[in-house]
């Protein structure tokens, strides 16, 4: 139906005659002559309806409007000089059109088809083909298409080989909720979407594959966050005889690729690395954004003698004291701290404390209550200077660490500290290898261990003596790519051995029969020869939007659901027919019977 790309006509076109076909951008009539740009995926090019042409072309192109469906028939001129469009890559030429028809005919679009759109997600996401439309996110998927094809094109060269893995498969509920389904042939029995082909990657290893790699689907019951979905894409890798060192060369050359290709930009390698202790002490996360400083400072000796009492009430119960210095802030205004204090207290903290360094001293809440040794330890330890604001938190460590963490990331929106860098410059990238990553955290509601990884991750052999009686202190065969303060990557070797793998469920607090019954058909497997192995999983999703420069993963998918993980233009989850619910034995309780 067409000869050309509307976006691919240039000057070396002129006098050819061209087919192009696809949506109308925008008409527009001037004395008699009408213009139309005509859009397809590649671009935009212009196209012109003369009234003397010999065909009806001119009296069709009268009727034309936004979005209508179009094939066009004709040559290719210069445009005239001085009217050349050099924002367009097609802007020095137009179509002289010859013949024109209209293969549909669009309704008044809810919003324009082009960048900037000044609408809600709501309704882009209920009509998200025409969302899809704008060069924006035509854009963004085939950065995605980009990031894909080399990642694919890698793994093959690197000798991987791609096997997929079932969707539906047994219910081990741990870690996030299962999505669950019915089974009619085994009536009362549910299948339960892959949340992750973690086994079954195992698995392959024990089969022999030695190198495995996989993009694929996974769903996971997740309360909404703006870089969850409840079904996601998500690179899987695993290897045999294998160690860290080799899958974070491995991984980091992978990223390298990729960015190489969807972007343009040479990363720099090797990744630095940073162990969870440091990462936490300096930017309280495990996903620290280093685009810019800002680090956290340990000032509990300035204050270990304090008159505060506040402070010292809680130092002396086991609490730290944790300060940010902001350089040349302290002209922050009133409502401005009073904020950067409800962040910090929205994350534990008991309330945060700010300073304002002057010539001839401080200005601060507390200027009356601290010492000049204090003032003058402060600002030796955290080489502020006049002008600079402090703020500090004293609390009990993963408080005080986690707090001003977040009122650092607070900051940078606010102060833009973030440095706004080209996308192909590497400094814009700053990738990191996340170490040392505790094996199980203490979770106090329910009051047990859980696995910060997953249950299949190796302790590391120098803390296996710790399992039983220290186990918070049990480092894991762990590592973390993150990429500008969000997870890219996280993986692990995992455990091989059997008697390992029940002594951590037994960690977890999972009895030999629960174990058994969740995930003895996986125990049966380390029976009969299992090799060591490890692999890491990146989210497509998360790394794309990254690399587009956005702050949803939502913006990086085709057909995403909303924050409340609904589909606004299926209007998915639905209630089905009375019969299907029979045929699978299926009963539904009534809002109030289930709390809500």
């Amino acid at each position: 139906m067409r000869t050309h790309w509307c976006g691919e006509i240039r000057t070396e076109h002129v006098g050819a005659t061209v087919i192009v076909a696809g949506w109308v951008h925008r008409r527009r009539d001037h004395g008699g002559v009408i213009f139309i740009d005509l859009r397809d995926r590649e671009g935009l090019v212009q196209v012109v309806f003369r009234p003397d042409a010999k065909s009806d072309s001119y009296s069709i192109a009268e009727k034309l409007r936004s979005e209508f469906v179009v094939a066009i028939t004709g040559k290719v001129i210069a445009r005239m000089e001085g009217a050349a469009n050099p924002n367009l890559p097609t802007g020095d030429v137009e179509i002289e059109a010859e013949q024109i028809e209209i293969l549909s005919e669009s309704e008044t679009p809810p919003f324009p088809i082009e960048d900037r759109v000044d609408v809600n997600e709501e309704t882009r996401l209920k009509y998200r083909y025409l969302d899809l439309r704008r060069p924006e996110m035509q854009r963004v998927m085939r950065l995605r298409h980009r990031v894909v094809s080399a990642i694919r094109n890698f793994f093959d060269a690197e000798g991987f080989i791609d096997v997929e893995t079932p969707m539906l498969n047994k219910s081990t509920p741990e870690g996030a909720r299962d999505y669950l389904v019915p089974s009619r042939l085994q009536p009362g029995t549910f299948f339960a979407l892959t949340q992750s082909p973690q086994l079954f990657k195992q698995l392959l290893m024990i089969s022999g594959f030695d190198r495995y790699y996989q993009i694929v689907r996974c769903f996971r019951d997740e309360d909404p966050r703006a870089d969850r979905q409840p079904d996601f894409t998500q690179l899987d890798m695993e290897m045999s005889f294998t160690d860290e060192a080799t899958i974070k060369d491995l991984a980091q050359r992978m990223f390298a690729v990729a960015c190489k290709q969807a972007i343009g930009v040479d990363i720099q390698m090797p990744f630095p690395e940073m162990t969870y202790t440091e990462s936490m002490d300096l930017y309280g996360t495990d996903k620290p954004d280093l685009r810019f400083g800002n680090a956290m400072i340990d000032v509990t000796k300035v204050f270990a003698k304090t008159d505060v009492r506040v402070f010292a009430k809680v130092m002396e119960a086991g609490g730290i004291a944790k300060a940010l210095c902001v350089e040349g802030a302290g002209e922050l205004g009133r409502k401005e701290l009073d904020d950067l204090s409800k962040v910090a207290r929205t994350f534990g903290a008991g309330g945060l404390a700010w300073i304002v360094i002057k010539e001839d001293g401080i200005t601060s809440p507390l200027a009356n209550a601290l010492s000049p040794e204090e003032v003058k330890g402060l600002i030796k330890v955290t080489s502020s200077k006049p002008g600079d604001l402090v703020l500090i938190v004293v609390d009990k460590p993963v408080v005080a660490n986690r707090s001003l963490g977040a009122v650092r990331l607070a900051l940078a929106d606010s102060l833009n500290l973030r440095p706004q860098l080209a996308d192909d410059d590497p400094e814009a990238w700053k990738f990191l290898w996340l170490t040392e990553i505790p094996l199980v955290e203490w979770n106090e509601k329910e009051e047990r261990w859980d696995s910060v990884h997953h249950p299949f991750t190796a302790p590391d052999p120098r803390d296996e003596h710790l399992l039983e009686t220290d186990p918070g202190a049990v480092r894991a065969r762990a590592y973390d790519v993150i990429l500008n303060g969000w997870e890219a990557a996280g993986g692990s070797i995992r455990i091989h051995r059997p008697d390992m793998q029940r002594r951590i469920f037994a960690l977890i607090g999972l009895d030999e029969e629960t174990a058994e019954r969740r995930f003895g058909w996986f125990l049966r497997a380390f029976d009969f020869g299992a090799p060591p192995h490890g692999g890491i999983a990146s989210g497509i999703d998360r790394f794309v939007a990254l690399l587009a420069g956005k702050d949803s993963i939502r913006e990086a998918m085709a057909f995403p659901k909303t924050s409340a993980m609904t589909d606004a233009m299926t209007s998915a989850p639905d209630v089905v027919d009375e019969k299907q619910l029979k045929e699978l034995r299926i009963s539904v309780l009534p809002p109030a019977e289930h709390g809500r």
